[in-house]
């Protein structure tokens, strides 16, 4: 009797969740199926995995912007977008007339003001990028803001919190942001010395209640830092002995970062201020000694763009199908993790299909088996249409970079994958420069001599167990 009714509770709640799914929330179709095929197989665990993985935050407002900045921002956007329109928006690279769309798009769909005063370093080892960003932070005068996804308690971790801790003891203002489920092997002790040297900490939707976080599937998966609102960091590397290549399985840690100096640090500085305004009691106010005045002379032409859940727009997302569909010569894509929505997947396979030169590089090993057997499933239907694929065997593959022909290029947080692209709060640097644009080219190039091309018979070929994890991770890569 007493587990007739809680099955009929339990049946009940199912179907209240159900009846969320398909009229209130108004998902993608993929998504709402597998949703409802997990509350329909797995009564009660069901519910608290919609609970914990399921939620919706296109329609909640996070972020609190006060209208008198959000309006000089509007402003600003405004002038950008009518120079664009109007043509007199002078460009330093007079190849960049051709991506003018583009740039409007991320003007009117995250606000992304357009700076073409910047120097660009790119990095794609992680001695070279944490030796560049310790020497930045032991320079810092005035802040230091660092915001990542992992932030492991090891000798990487340890190393960059001593540094921290010596400059909040010299009265420069320090505050670490990082995700409280990508960092779980962090304790509060760790940054207990940097606490008590001045600096502040705070964790992105950590758990409020102990092994139950509603927030679960929302991540901060940025990886940013800024030094005196001068020089900026962004892309791939996480803080962690393995973004060094010392971890024993992986090896080899082969990934793309890019430091900036000019105004497009004062971009990322915003998106450290609204992230960090989320997630500690501790408010930053706008000041000007956060966005200094900078004397630069680069050249290079940039738009910090970033999305996340609580956006019905994917901003990152339409960056990459629109780059995709602008491309005339080559596509050149670097992705650790690849689980594309149908857009995503249609424009690569129309590029293919128009004698565009594709290449596509994975990893040959992986971090997550789940999401590398559902990401094989796609690369049939490319390499069908004449998309080539590489698996690069060196180490791990981490980077997330897309190239186009020469002339624009995207490189940060995002991997090509749903969870990206939907799911995680993720910020990338588009690029709009010829010389960038051939360099990363060039590493990419350069990457393909480490890897493995699979053709379409081989992938014809492989064996029926392989075929069988695929299909059912593939079945559930729309809750990825």
């Amino acid at each position: 009797m007493v587990f007739q009714q809680i099955f009929t509770i339990v049946s009940i709640i199912n179907l209240i969740f159900a009846a969320v799914l398909i009229f209130l929330e108004r998902r993608n179709i993929a998504a709402t199926w597998a949703w409802l095929m997990v509350l329909l197989f797995l009564p009660g665990l069901g519910f608290v995995l919609y609970l914990m993985l399921g939620q919706n935050l296109s329609k909640r407002k996070i972020y609190k912007i006060k209208q008198e900045e959000f309006s000089f921002v509007q402003l600003r956007v405004k002038e950008q977008l009518e120079q664009l329109h109007t043509d007199q928006l002078a460009l330093n690279d007079p190849m960049m007339h051709n991506y003018r769309d583009l740039i409007s798009m991320h003007l009117a769909n995250d606000y992304a003001l357009y700076t073409q005063d910047n120097h660009l370093q790119i990095f794609t080892n992680g001695q070279s990028k944490f030796n560049q960003l310790l020497a930045s932070i032991e320079g810092a005068t005035d802040h230091i803001h660092l915001m990542y996804y992992i932030f492991r308690p090891d000798e990487l971790g340890r190393k960059i919190v001593d540094a921290l801790i010596r400059k909040a003891q010299e009265g420069v203002e320090v505050r670490l942001l990082y995700d409280h489920i990508g960092s779980l092997s962090l304790s509060r002790r760790f940054f207990r010395p940097l606490r008590e040297a001045g600096g502040q900490v705070a964790a992105f939707f950590p758990s409020r209640i102990p092994y139950l976080n509603i927030r679960l599937n929302f991540r901060n998966h940025r990886k940013l830092a800024i030094i005196d609102g001068k020089t900026g960091f962004i892309g791939g590397f996480n803080v962690g002995n393995e973004y060094l290549g010392l971890d024993k399985q992986l090896g080899y840690w082969r990934d793309t970062h890019l430091m900036l100096k000019g105004s497009a640090v004062h971009a990322i500085q915003t998106r450290f201020f609204l992230d960090w305004n989320l997630a500690s009691r501790s408010k930053l106010e706008p000041d000007l000694r956060y966005f200094p005045e900078l004397d630069s002379d680069g050249r290079v032409g940039i738009q910090i763009v970033s999305s996340g859940p609580n956006s019905e727009r994917h901003q990152i997302h339409h960056g990459y199908v629109k780059m995709i569909h602008d491309a005339k010569k080559y596509v050149y894509l670097q992705t650790p993790y690849f689980i594309p929505d149908e857009s995503l997947l249609t424009a690569l396979r129309i590029a293919a299909l128009s004698g565009i030169d594709v290449k596509v590089m994975f990893p040959f090993k992986s971090d997550n088996p789940i999401v590398y057997w559902a990401s094989y499933t796609y690369l049939g239907e490319l390499l069908k249409d004449g998309v080539k694929c590489y698996f690069y065997q060196k180490g791990f593959l981490h980077a997330k970079t897309l190239v186009i022909d020469d002339k624009i290029a995207t490189v940060g947080t995002a991997n090509a994958d749903i969870r990206s692209f939907k799911l995680n709060f993720e910020s990338n640097a588009f690029i709009y420069d010829s010389s960038a644009a051939t360099h990363l080219a060039e590493i990419f190039l350069n990457d393909l001599e480490d890897c493995r091309e699979m053709t379409l018979e081989q992938y014809r070929n492989r064996p029926v167990s392989a075929l069988l994890k695929e299909s059912l991770a593939r079945l559930l890569s729309p809750i990825f």
